[in-house]
């Protein structure tokens, strides 16, 4: 497997700019996530990379090589690279042995045991090697379209939103299952989503576009804890954000006073925190109150979401045990640092009370 490296790629259709400046690299060995809204550029910069389509600007390359860009079109055939599609593109007149062997030289296609391996490689039984496309479950279909990528030994995998037409338990085990065959077989990877779980809880590291630009690029952890803006902050997970004036270190807001998670200078601020750090207990002294406006139930947690005496509305992301009702009056905590922003506007977000103002009860 080979590393992957794009430099300033630039891709426009017509007059509109899909791609602008993009530099991303792939270590050798590790799973990229591609992550980003509709129409940011994701599947773009991944035609891209396979050679469906060749870049206005920069260059690409694969190991070392460049292989699109400076003057060069490597055809996608002559890459070495797999490519899941969307929905694993089998070909319906073959055998489950046959897709997978279909990129093999001819006396390869009928090595049974290499047909196996590959099986076994993606998690499913050998027994479905005779089986034919149709007789397969979804996920089964997406982790025979991998088996195919593989067999050839390619440089670099890339998969277009492999998961996105299952549903959600059928999605959990195939994208667990698909993983654990890229890193048995050492594959260098990269994931196109729009799915922040799946990204987070997947790949090694997670590129972020917005507007077809890569506005940050990291492992899941530092992604979740320590995201580039506000914007990059909503769309990888539930975020409250507030509004803050920040002295010394720590930030007045509305859900109290919180210490910071990095230095930033006094005066105005946003203000991240994550649902689940807010903590619920009957209201009491120490504790900002608030009215429960309603309670959204998964099972192992819940989304509560709660309205301030400022009017302003957040959410806390707690277990799923006992859990108040709508119309409870609650009293929140705030547990760990507030990431700080600078500020928006002024007069945006809700109002920041004074360390010394006394706290209001709920009528």
């Amino acid at each position: 497997m080979s590393s992957l490296t794009v430099t300033a790629v630039g891709r426009s259709f017509g007059s509109t700019p899909v791609l602008a400046g993009v530099d991303l690299h792939v270590p050798e060995g590790s799973l990229t996530a591609l992550l980003g809204p509709s129409g940011c550029g994701k599947t773009t910069l991944l035609r891209l990379v396979a050679g469906f389509d060749d870049p206005d600007t920069g260059t690409i390359a694969v190991g070392g090589r460049v292989v699109a860009g400076a003057g060069r079109s490597v055809p996608a055939r002559h890459r070495r690279i797999g490519f899941v599609p969307q929905e694993g593109g089998l070909f319906p007149h073959l055998s489950v042995a046959g897709n997978v062997t279909f990129g093999l030289p001819r006396r390869q296609r009928r090595d049974a045991g290499r047909v196996r391996e590959l099986l076994g490689l993606v998690g499913l039984d050998a027994d479905l090697a005779g089986r034919s496309p149709h007789q397969l479950s979804g996920g089964q279909q997406q982790r025979v379209a991998l088996a195919r990528a593989l067999a050839p030994g390619p440089s670099l995998v890339l998969l277009d939103e492999p998961f996105s037409s299952l549903d959600a338990s059928l999605r959990e085990e195939t994208r667990r299952a698909v993983a654990d065959a890229l890193s048995a077989a050492g594959a260098t990877a990269v994931v196109v989503t729009h799915d922040q779980a799946e990204a987070l809880s997947t790949a090694d590291q997670v590129a972020v576009l917005r507007g077809g630009r890569l506005v940050q690029l990291a492992d899941p952890r530092t992604l979740y804890r320590a995201p580039q803006d506000l914007d990059v902050a909503a769309f990888v997970g539930e975020a409250v954000v507030l509004r803050g004036e920040v002295r010394d270190g720590v930030a007045g807001t509305v859900l109290g006073l919180l210490r910071l998670a990095r230095p930033c200078p006094d005066g105005p601020a946003r203000v991240l925190v994550r649902p689940e750090q807010l903590r619920l207990a009957p209201p009491g002294v120490g504790r900002v109150p608030a009215r429960v406006r309603g309670v959204d139930f998964f099972g192992h947690d819940a989304r509560v979401r709660l309205e301030l005496l400022s009017g302003e509305a957040v959410t806390a992301r707690v277990e799923g045990g006992e859990l108040p009702a709508a119309g409870d009056d609650v009293g929140v905590d705030v547990v760990g640092a507030g990431l700080p922003y600078p500020a928006g506007p002024a007069g945006a977000g809700p109002v920041v009370p004074s360390a010394q103002d006394p706290v209001p009860q709920l009528g």
